[in-house]
């Protein structure tokens, strides 16, 4: 495969910008030092900036091109052996200055590893994540149980969990986040690794209605095409990947310690950005092209925090 190189410019160049790229693996920390890199830079008119390869998970490239257009979305792609390839899209290069983003490379057969969650430690660091899983068993050492069955068992569902009560527990709403308001989760066979079904406090629905008044949210057209019974729907729109889709079937209503809840599918999309779903869907080189591989919405939803500088995205567990 050819190599171009990107010399470092040593003179300040209004036409040219920087670009700091940085490996992680699926624990969330910088990729091994000596893990040969296949770093590919691609600007917005499609022109393959820098192909070459690298034993350092934290790269810079100088000198980029900066056209003042669209030319200046790029997109970074990054592959190693044994590794599944990561990308992002857009980055947009601006003149005298260094952009970062941030990319996690899974192991290909990667394991899920969920040390850091067994029952006693996940209550004393996530208690609200137990308390919602424990709800509606009779006492904790049912709850407990029936957790571990499905972590030992249904790894990946309950990886899927994790995610969407991670990224929700994030969302910051006019009061409280979405999972303040989630009361119960059905256990039966819709829990699964791309969404599960609930039932929360009604008047969540009028708290997504104010944040996508305040631009936090969008409404989903049809959300029954996609979402049988469902009645309403709204997607986060803060990131270009691995947004959250709160959707709402309100036919299906019962109370819950005295509160009236609506039944609640939430979900994660994992790309905004048509281009991002274009670019990066076809490179990325992962087992699944769909939204049912938790493993696949673990990495877009840490990179697209990363991009966007809040709080990292960690769930309790990591990819080994």
């Amino acid at each position: 495969m050819a190599s171009t190189s990107v010399v470092p410019s040593t003179v300040p160049d209004p036409n040219t910008g920087s670009l700091m790229v940085n490996a992680f693996d699926g624990t969330r920390q910088a990729l091994a030092a000596g893990v040969q890199l296949l770093v590919r830079v691609i600007d917005g008119n499609q022109k393959q900036i820098v192909t070459d390869f690298y034993k350092n998970p934290s790269i810079l490239f100088e000198g980029l091109p900066f056209y003042n257009n669209f030319g200046d979305n790029y997109t970074v792609v990054v592959s190693a052996e044994g590794y599944i390839q990561a990308g992002f899209y857009p980055i947009k290069i601006s003149p005298n200055s260094v952009q970062h983003i941030d990319l996690m490379l899974l192991p290909k057969n990667g394991t899920f590893n969920f040390g850091e969650a067994l029952w006693p430690t996940l209550k004393q660091t996530r208690p609200h994540f137990t308390a919602l899983l424990a709800h509606g068993a009779a006492d904790d050492a049912a709850a407990q149980a029936r957790y571990d069955d499905l972590r030992t068992n249904r790894p990946a569902t309950m990886a899927s969990f994790f995610n969407l009560a991670t990224a929700m527990s994030a969302i910051s709403l006019p009061a409280g986040t979405p999972l303040d308001y989630i009361k119960e989760i059905v256990w039966d066979d819709t829990f699964a690794q791309d969404r599960f079904f609930g039932y929360a406090d009604k008047k969540l629905i009028d708290q997504i209605k104010i944040a996508t008044q305040q631009g936090e949210f969008a409404p989903e057209i049809d959300p029954w095409l996609f979402h049988p019974s469902a009645t309403s729907s709204w997607k986060q729109i803060q990131f270009g990947e691995a947004n959250v889709q709160l959707t709402f079937h309100e036919g299906d209503t019962r109370p819950i310690g005295g509160v009236d809840c609506v039944k609640i599918e939430p979900d994660i999309d994992y790309y905004k950005d048509p281009g991002a779903h274009f670019l990066l869907e076809v490179v990325v080189n992962s087992t699944s092209h769909t939204l049912t591989d938790p493993k696949q919405g673990y990495v877009l939803r840490w990179i697209a925090g990363r991009h966007a500088g809040v709080p990292e995205f960690n769930p309790p567990y990591t990819i080994t």
